[in-house]
Protein backbone atom coordinates (compact mmCIF):
# COMPACT_ATOMS: atom_id res chain seq x y z
CA UNK A 1 0.00 0.00 0.00
CA UNK A 2 1.40 3.54 -0.80
CA UNK A 3 2.07 5.90 1.92
CA UNK A 4 2.27 9.36 2.42
CA UNK A 5 3.95 12.52 4.41
CA UNK A 6 0.93 14.66 4.49
CA UNK A 7 0.70 15.74 0.30
CA UNK A 8 3.77 14.06 -0.07
CA UNK A 9 3.91 10.72 -1.68
CA UNK A 10 6.90 8.54 -0.10
CA UNK A 11 6.45 5.69 -2.11
CA UNK A 12 4.86 1.98 -1.28
CA UNK A 13 5.47 0.63 2.58
CA UNK A 14 7.89 -1.59 2.92
CA UNK A 15 7.50 -5.48 3.31
CA UNK A 16 9.96 -5.87 6.20
CA UNK A 17 8.54 -2.99 8.28
CA UNK A 18 7.42 -4.33 11.52
CA UNK A 19 9.11 -7.72 11.34
CA UNK A 20 12.60 -7.15 13.10
CA UNK A 21 14.17 -8.39 9.77
CA UNK A 22 16.79 -6.36 8.30
CA UNK A 23 16.97 -5.76 4.60
CA UNK A 24 20.54 -6.69 4.25
CA UNK A 25 21.99 -9.71 5.68
CA UNK A 26 24.26 -11.62 5.07
CA UNK A 27 26.38 -14.99 6.81
CA UNK A 28 29.34 -16.06 5.44
CA UNK A 29 32.67 -18.42 6.68
CA UNK A 30 35.71 -15.88 7.45
CA UNK A 31 38.89 -14.41 9.12
CA UNK A 32 40.18 -11.29 10.07
CA UNK A 33 43.21 -10.42 10.48
CA UNK A 34 43.56 -6.47 11.92
CA UNK A 35 41.46 -4.43 9.34
CA UNK A 36 41.44 -6.68 6.52
CA UNK A 37 38.16 -9.54 6.25
CA UNK A 38 38.60 -12.29 4.13
CA UNK A 39 35.48 -14.13 2.86
CA UNK A 40 36.06 -17.70 1.94
CA UNK A 41 31.91 -18.19 1.46
CA UNK A 42 28.86 -16.49 1.39
CA UNK A 43 26.80 -18.66 3.12
CA UNK A 44 22.79 -16.60 2.64
CA UNK A 45 21.59 -13.46 2.14
CA UNK A 46 22.56 -10.55 -0.01
CA UNK A 47 26.07 -10.00 -1.24
CA UNK A 48 28.22 -7.90 1.15
CA UNK A 49 27.74 -4.16 0.64
CA UNK A 50 29.83 -1.08 1.79
CA UNK A 51 28.80 -0.18 4.90
CA UNK A 52 27.54 -3.11 6.45
CA UNK A 53 28.16 -3.82 9.86
CA UNK A 54 30.04 -6.98 10.64
CA UNK A 55 29.00 -9.13 14.03
CA UNK A 56 30.45 -11.94 15.10
CA UNK A 57 32.97 -13.99 17.88
CA UNK A 58 35.78 -11.37 18.84
CA UNK A 59 34.07 -8.48 16.07
CA UNK A 60 35.16 -5.24 18.00
CA UNK A 61 31.70 -3.81 18.26
CA UNK A 62 31.00 -1.07 15.57
CA UNK A 63 33.15 -2.78 12.73
CA UNK A 64 31.79 -2.01 9.32
CA UNK A 65 32.79 -2.84 5.77
CA UNK A 66 35.05 0.05 4.81
CA UNK A 67 36.01 -0.66 1.51
CA UNK A 68 36.26 -3.30 -1.00
CA UNK A 69 39.52 -5.29 -1.70
CA UNK A 70 39.63 -8.47 -3.91
CA UNK A 71 35.66 -9.02 -3.40
CA UNK A 72 32.91 -7.41 -4.39
CA UNK A 73 30.25 -8.88 -2.85
CA UNK A 74 30.95 -12.46 -1.92
CA UNK A 75 34.63 -14.14 -1.34
CA UNK A 76 37.38 -12.37 -1.41
CA UNK A 77 38.53 -9.54 0.82
CA UNK A 78 37.48 -6.42 2.43
CA UNK A 79 39.04 -3.50 4.67
CA UNK A 80 36.89 -3.01 8.01
CA UNK A 81 36.51 -0.23 9.68
CA UNK A 82 38.25 -1.19 13.51
CA UNK A 83 40.91 -3.97 14.10
CA UNK A 84 39.81 -7.82 15.27
CA UNK A 85 41.44 -10.91 15.19
CA UNK A 86 39.40 -14.00 14.03
CA UNK A 87 42.10 -15.93 13.29
CA UNK A 88 40.12 -19.61 12.75
CA UNK A 89 37.29 -19.58 10.30
CA UNK A 90 33.74 -18.65 11.45
CA UNK A 91 30.62 -18.38 10.71
CA UNK A 92 30.21 -14.02 10.50
CA UNK A 93 27.20 -12.03 10.12
CA UNK A 94 26.72 -8.51 7.81
CA UNK A 95 23.89 -6.45 8.27
CA UNK A 96 23.06 -2.76 7.59
CA UNK A 97 22.38 -0.85 10.55
CA UNK A 98 22.67 -3.18 13.63
CA UNK A 99 22.24 -0.69 16.64
CA UNK A 100 18.90 0.97 15.25
CA UNK A 101 18.39 0.43 11.82
CA UNK A 102 19.39 4.14 11.27
CA UNK A 103 19.58 5.50 9.46
CA UNK A 104 15.97 4.18 8.38
CA UNK A 105 16.27 2.54 4.80
CA UNK A 106 13.58 2.45 1.76
CA UNK A 107 12.74 0.69 -1.14
CA UNK A 108 11.36 3.78 -3.45
CA UNK A 109 9.86 7.00 -2.95
CA UNK A 110 11.90 10.18 -2.01
CA UNK A 111 12.36 9.24 1.74
CA UNK A 112 13.21 8.77 4.04
CA UNK A 113 11.99 12.33 5.77
CA UNK A 114 11.88 13.51 9.12
CA UNK A 115 10.52 16.40 11.57
CA UNK A 116 11.07 18.89 13.56
CA UNK A 117 9.57 18.20 17.20
CA UNK A 118 9.06 21.25 19.63
CA UNK A 119 9.65 19.89 23.52
CA UNK A 120 7.81 23.10 25.07
CA UNK A 121 7.44 22.65 28.97
CA UNK A 122 7.48 24.97 32.05
CA UNK A 123 9.05 22.66 34.64
CA UNK A 124 8.10 23.18 38.84
CA UNK A 125 10.60 24.25 41.00
CA UNK A 126 12.59 20.85 42.33
CA UNK A 127 12.12 19.53 45.99
CA UNK A 128 15.27 17.99 47.70
CA UNK A 129 12.76 16.05 50.16
CA UNK A 130 9.61 16.05 47.94
CA UNK A 131 9.62 12.09 47.23
CA UNK A 132 10.90 10.87 50.51
CA UNK A 133 11.17 13.13 53.84
CA UNK A 134 14.96 13.55 55.63
CA UNK A 135 15.78 10.23 57.61
CA UNK A 136 18.58 7.96 58.46
CA UNK A 137 17.83 4.56 56.44
CA UNK A 138 18.04 1.41 57.25
CA UNK A 139 17.89 -1.25 54.41
CA UNK A 140 14.66 -1.04 54.06
CA UNK A 141 12.17 0.42 51.60
CA UNK A 142 11.68 4.11 52.44
CA UNK A 143 7.96 6.36 52.54
CA UNK A 144 7.43 7.93 49.82
CA UNK A 145 5.42 11.47 50.53
CA UNK A 146 3.69 13.69 47.94
CA UNK A 147 5.56 16.99 48.24
CA UNK A 148 6.01 19.91 46.57
CA UNK A 149 5.22 19.52 42.30
CA UNK A 150 4.31 16.00 43.27
CA UNK A 151 0.91 14.26 44.06
CA UNK A 152 0.05 10.74 45.46
CA UNK A 153 -1.64 8.53 42.79
CA UNK A 154 -2.96 4.60 41.99
CA UNK A 155 -1.48 3.25 39.10
CA UNK A 156 -2.84 1.08 36.91
CA UNK A 157 -2.14 -1.64 38.53
CA UNK A 158 -3.92 -0.39 41.65
CA UNK A 159 -0.12 0.30 44.02
CA UNK A 160 0.15 3.88 45.22
CA UNK A 161 3.17 5.79 43.45
CA UNK A 162 3.88 9.65 43.27
CA UNK A 163 3.91 11.77 40.06
CA UNK A 164 5.90 14.49 39.21
CA UNK A 165 4.86 17.50 37.57
CA UNK A 166 7.05 16.41 34.07
CA UNK A 167 9.43 13.17 33.88
CA UNK A 168 13.10 14.72 35.58
CA UNK A 169 15.42 13.20 37.59
CA UNK A 170 15.71 12.34 40.66
CA UNK A 171 17.74 13.43 43.58
CA UNK A 172 19.47 12.34 46.98
CA UNK A 173 20.78 14.65 49.87
CA UNK A 174 22.89 13.99 52.52
CA UNK A 175 22.77 15.89 56.10
CA UNK A 176 25.18 16.97 58.49
CA UNK A 177 27.51 14.43 60.00
CA UNK A 178 29.34 11.69 59.05
CA UNK A 179 28.00 9.78 56.12
CA UNK A 180 28.60 6.27 54.88
CA UNK A 181 27.35 5.74 50.79
CA UNK A 182 24.48 4.14 50.53
CA UNK A 183 22.83 2.69 47.59
CA UNK A 184 19.00 4.52 46.93
CA UNK A 185 17.36 2.17 44.53
CA UNK A 186 14.38 4.33 42.99
CA UNK A 187 12.07 2.04 40.48
CA UNK A 188 8.82 3.76 38.71
CA UNK A 189 7.81 4.51 35.22
CA UNK A 190 8.63 6.98 32.37
CA UNK A 191 6.31 8.78 30.38
CA UNK A 192 5.31 6.07 28.30
CA UNK A 193 4.40 3.57 31.07
CA UNK A 194 7.62 1.55 31.08
CA UNK A 195 9.00 0.31 34.34
CA UNK A 196 12.28 1.77 35.12
CA UNK A 197 14.74 1.55 38.05
CA UNK A 198 18.18 3.73 39.04
CA UNK A 199 20.71 3.50 41.53
CA UNK A 200 21.62 6.56 42.96
CA UNK A 201 24.64 6.45 45.69
CA UNK A 202 24.65 8.87 48.08
CA UNK A 203 28.27 9.18 48.18
CA UNK A 204 30.28 9.74 51.66
CA UNK A 205 29.84 13.74 51.85
CA UNK A 206 27.68 15.55 54.31
CA UNK A 207 25.09 18.15 53.05
CA UNK A 208 25.52 16.84 49.46
CA UNK A 209 23.09 16.59 46.72
CA UNK A 210 23.79 13.98 43.90
CA UNK A 211 21.70 13.61 40.96
CA UNK A 212 20.32 10.10 39.11
CA UNK A 213 20.54 10.58 35.37
CA UNK A 214 16.83 8.72 34.32
CA UNK A 215 13.86 10.65 33.59
CA UNK A 216 11.00 9.23 36.33
CA UNK A 217 7.45 10.48 35.37
CA UNK A 218 6.40 7.83 38.45
CA UNK A 219 7.74 6.41 41.31
CA UNK A 220 6.51 3.93 43.12
CA UNK A 221 8.92 2.69 45.76
CA UNK A 222 12.57 3.85 46.91
CA UNK A 223 14.79 1.96 48.97
CA UNK A 224 18.14 1.82 50.65
CA UNK A 225 20.49 -0.43 50.82
CA UNK A 226 21.72 -0.23 54.46
CA UNK A 227 22.04 2.32 57.59
CA UNK A 228 23.17 6.05 56.48
CA UNK A 229 24.33 7.24 59.99
CA UNK A 230 23.35 10.47 58.81
CA UNK A 231 19.73 11.41 57.19
CA UNK A 232 19.12 11.11 53.20
CA UNK A 233 16.53 12.78 51.80
CA UNK A 234 14.98 11.95 48.19
CA UNK A 235 13.72 14.61 45.99
CA UNK A 236 13.33 15.94 42.03
CA UNK A 237 16.03 17.42 40.29
CA UNK A 238 16.57 20.15 37.16
CA UNK A 239 17.38 17.62 35.15
CA UNK A 240 13.97 16.80 32.41
CA UNK A 241 13.70 13.61 29.79
CA UNK A 242 13.37 14.32 26.78
CA UNK A 243 9.96 13.21 24.96
CA UNK A 244 11.72 11.95 22.07
CA UNK A 245 15.25 10.31 21.90
CA UNK A 246 18.35 12.42 20.54
CA UNK A 247 21.73 10.59 19.93
CA UNK A 248 23.64 13.41 19.34
CA UNK A 249 23.74 17.23 20.12
CA UNK A 250 23.73 18.19 16.28
CA UNK A 251 19.98 17.15 16.44
CA UNK A 252 19.08 19.70 18.97
CA UNK A 253 18.04 23.41 16.73
CA UNK A 254 17.49 25.10 19.76
CA UNK A 255 17.12 24.92 23.39
CA UNK A 256 16.01 27.63 24.82
CA UNK A 257 15.34 28.99 28.39
CA UNK A 258 13.03 31.50 30.30
CA UNK A 259 12.65 33.44 27.60
CA UNK A 260 15.99 34.24 26.09
CA UNK A 261 16.50 34.49 22.11
CA UNK A 262 19.81 32.66 22.38
CA UNK A 263 20.37 29.08 23.32
CA UNK A 264 21.02 28.76 27.35
CA UNK A 265 24.70 27.33 26.61
CA UNK A 266 25.03 27.51 30.09
CA UNK A 267 22.51 24.98 30.15
CA UNK A 268 23.42 20.76 29.77
CA UNK A 269 22.00 18.74 26.69
CA UNK A 270 22.82 14.80 27.73
CA UNK A 271 22.41 12.35 24.78
CA UNK A 272 20.42 9.11 24.87
CA UNK A 273 21.77 6.48 26.55
CA UNK A 274 21.77 4.17 23.54
CA UNK A 275 23.35 0.92 25.24
CA UNK A 276 21.23 -1.81 26.91
CA UNK A 277 19.54 -0.27 30.19
CA UNK A 278 20.48 -1.03 33.37
CA UNK A 279 19.69 0.45 37.31
CA UNK A 280 23.16 2.70 36.38
CA UNK A 281 22.77 3.90 32.54
CA UNK A 282 21.68 6.87 31.75
CA UNK A 283 18.10 8.21 30.34
CA UNK A 284 16.97 6.36 26.96
CA UNK A 285 15.94 9.68 25.55
CA UNK A 286 18.09 12.61 27.17
CA UNK A 287 18.05 15.34 29.07
CA UNK A 288 17.91 19.11 28.97
CA UNK A 289 19.03 20.83 32.48
CA UNK A 290 18.76 24.56 32.46
CA UNK A 291 21.38 26.74 33.73
CA UNK A 292 19.13 28.41 36.30
CA UNK A 293 16.63 27.09 38.89
CA UNK A 294 13.05 26.14 37.21
CA UNK A 295 10.44 27.92 39.28
CA UNK A 296 7.19 27.03 37.76
CA UNK A 297 7.55 30.20 35.19
CA UNK A 298 10.51 29.69 33.12
CA UNK A 299 9.60 28.02 30.29
CA UNK A 300 11.73 25.39 28.07
CA UNK A 301 11.65 25.79 24.21
CA UNK A 302 13.91 23.05 22.86
CA UNK A 303 13.58 22.33 18.98
CA UNK A 304 14.61 18.60 17.81
CA UNK A 305 14.83 17.11 14.27
CA UNK A 306 13.66 14.01 14.24
CA UNK A 307 15.28 11.76 11.80
CA UNK A 308 13.69 9.18 9.72
CA UNK A 309 13.89 5.99 12.28
CA UNK A 310 11.93 8.20 14.71
CA UNK A 311 9.18 9.47 12.27
CA UNK A 312 9.65 8.35 8.88
CA UNK A 313 8.02 5.57 6.88
CA UNK A 314 9.94 3.24 8.37
CA UNK A 315 10.14 4.55 11.65
CA UNK A 316 10.98 2.35 14.83
CA UNK A 317 10.30 2.03 18.37
CA UNK A 318 13.87 2.56 19.22
CA UNK A 319 14.40 5.02 17.09
CA UNK A 320 11.70 7.27 18.11
CA UNK A 321 11.71 6.36 22.41
CA UNK A 322 14.90 4.80 22.75
CA UNK A 323 15.73 1.23 23.51
CA UNK A 324 13.54 -0.47 26.38
CA UNK A 325 13.55 0.87 30.13
CA UNK A 326 14.94 -1.42 32.68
Amino acid sequence: MPQYSDDLFLGPAVTYMGTGLRPYTSTFTGTIATTTLTVTVLLSGSPIVLGMYIDGTSVTDGTYILAFGTGTGGAGTYTLSASSTVSSATTITGHTNIAFDDPSPMSLGVGPLGRVYVWDTVPQAKGNANLVAAAITTASTLTLVAGTSTKLITTNAGTSGIQLDLPRAVSVTTGAGSPTTVNITVSGFDYYGQAMSEVIATGAVASTTTNGAKAFYIITSVTASGGSVVTVSVGTADIFGCPVRFIDKSYVLRYGWNNATTDDTSGTLTVAATQTATTTTGDVRGTFAPSTAADGIKRAVITLALPAIAVGPNATRVGALGVTQA
